[in-house]
């Protein structure tokens, strides 16, 4: 995934985006949701492939109600995002899950980790952009749900520890989660994410 911030479009030295490049405009609130929507994208079509094979994943039963549900609300806020969106949204991305091993649930939790980690923070990291406050609230309460997935996944993943809110992800001084900017979400993600990506605002 590519990710490059302009506020000059018409600066003839800057290079455009490839032809099947994806553009968002953060100035505006649909462009904001169009950013949430690829990650909704992207999450939704990984718990969805994890489901797909899910029998052979190693998950224990237990587990695989957790995966199942946590695919379920991924799917709900993307479907949700792009009828918000209309026909502002922006295409179905290409991702790319081939550095997963899908028969292999450490593997599997692993990178559920980094994209619900990441997803909490980009959330966080673009709310300020938002205009409208319904956009606003309808952002803050799908990002309390992101919150719960990750907190579920760092159990999962260390049962009984104090990873659900760590310091690596929750401040300690503040008590508050850390907001990501969106350049810096996009590159996190560029692994899994092949459709190139333009930020303007």
């Amino acid at each position: 995934m590519l990710a490059a911030c302009s506020n000059d479009s018409n600066n003839d030295d800057v290079t455009g985006p490839p032809s099947d490049a994806v553009t968002i405009d953060l100035s505006k609130d649909s462009g904001v949701l169009n950013y949430a929507y690829a990650l909704e994208q992207l999450e939704a079509a990984y718990y969805s492939k994890v489901v797909a094979g899910i029998s052979s994943s190693q998950l224990s039963a237990s587990e695989q109600v957790v995966i199942t549900d946590i695919r379920n609300h991924e799917v709900i806020h993307r479907d949700f995002l792009a009828t918000a969106l209309g026909s502002a949204k922006i295409p179905n991305l290409s991702v790319d899950f081939s550095s997963v091993n899908f028969a292999n649930r450490v593997s599997i939790l692993k990178t559920a980790k980094v994209f619900e980690d990441i997803g909490v923070s980009a959330y966080n990291g673009s709310g300020k952009f938002l205009k409208d406050l319904n956009n606003l609230l309808v952002a803050g309460k799908i990002v309390s749900v992101e919150a719960r997935h990750a907190a579920a996944i760092r159990d999962l993943l260390n049962p009984g520890s104090r990873d659900f809110a760590g310091d690596d992800v929750v401040e300690p001084l503040s008590g508050l989660d850390q907001a990501t900017e969106p350049g810096l979400v996009l590159g996190g993600l560029s692994n899994f994410v092949k459709t190139p990506i333009r930020l303007v605002s």
